[in-house]
């Protein structure tokens, strides 16, 4: 209630010119860009398919070359039950304006299922794209993955454990590399057995009381040499876990010579790094535009 009283007290003529600046914000990102909403990825008749969670959106820009883009599948956070791709358009629409074909996905929740099948989901969602991206000017060859918290976790994954794809019938792994921000969920075996943080018994909804399991959702143990680039940013105030995690993981793909850079960016807290990709210039994207070739 306090915040609440706070906010009414912020002087009228400030709040209309922080609403203006957002409104001119969306119309300058929007006017390159054209989204295509709601597309189911997963067949109407399949066990379990959920209209309002197994769907996506693509964003196209408007005016395309005769190369086909690179495409970019971000996959949103929030603590596993939580979240929707409609928050991110402004993700959709900033890759799209810089000569990225951007598909942002739903995907099952807890308590709906756990995490395991919210992988299967994030699998179908890229193996559709590798079936239909071309439609939209995508190059089906050059699929990356992005995800920010619970989804970086789900991006990570998807880059490493190659039987999500092979199990769905496609001969290897089409991800050509991950753009991690702020990952949660690298290592939840290791998490889970310590249960050192308060309320930490909530995530055994999502991803249940058996060990086995939460390793086999964990990207941690399915590095090999042969993965392909990572791009990790944590942040400097971020949570503790998410911290230490990044650390090992950073430390597992240089003893394993897998390419990537970490980095951490100081004074940010969880949420703001994700938020700061409203930015157009932020680092995040400078690095990720390099990663996969795009011509802005």
């Amino acid at each position: 209630m306090t915040r609440l009283r706070l906010f009414w007290q912020v002087p009228a003529t400030l709040f209309i010119a922080v609403l203006l600046v957002f409104i001119v914000s969306e119309i300058a990102v929007a006017c390159p860009s054209k989204r295509i909403k709601d597309i189911p990825y997963k067949a109407a008749d399949a066990p379990g398919f959920s209209a309002e969670r197994n769907v996506l959106d693509v964003y196209t820009p408007k005016k395309k070359g005769n190369a086909p883009l690179p495409v970019v599948v971000f996959i949103h956070g929030g603590n596993w039950d939580s979240g929707s791709k409609n928050i991110y358009w402004f993700i959709g629409r900033r890759l799209a304006k810089q000569g990225v074909v951007a598909v942002v996905i739903n995907y099952r929740l807890s308590p709906e299922v756990m995490v395991p099948a919210m992988a299967d989901d994030c699998a179908r969602a890229v193996l559709w794209t590798t079936q239909h991206i071309g439609e939209y000017g995508g190059d089906p060859s050059r699929i990356y993955v992005m995800g920010h918290s619970a989804g970086g976790g789900l991006a990570a994954l998807l880059t490493v454990k190659d039987d999500l794809f092979t199990n769905l019938g496609l001969p290897k792994n089409p991800v050509k590399g991950a753009i991690l921000d702020d990952p949660a969920g690298l290592d939840m075996a290791d998490y889970l057995q310590k249960m050192q943080y308060p309320n930490d018994e909530q995530y055994l909804t999502s991803f249940g009381k058996d060990p086995a399991v939460w390793r086999s959702v964990s990207p941690m143990y399915f590095l090999e040499k042969s993965d392909p680039t990572m791009l990790i940013y944590i942040g400097g105030r971020s949570y503790p876990s998410i911290i230490d995690a990044g650390q090992v993981f950073d430390k597992k793909l240089t003893m394993l010579d897998v390419p990537h850079e970490y980095t951490r960016i100081p004074g940010k807290k969880h949420v703001p790094m994700v938020t700061q990709l409203l930015w157009k210039n932020n680092l995040i994207y400078k690095d990720l535009l390099k990663l996969v070739g795009a011509k802005s």
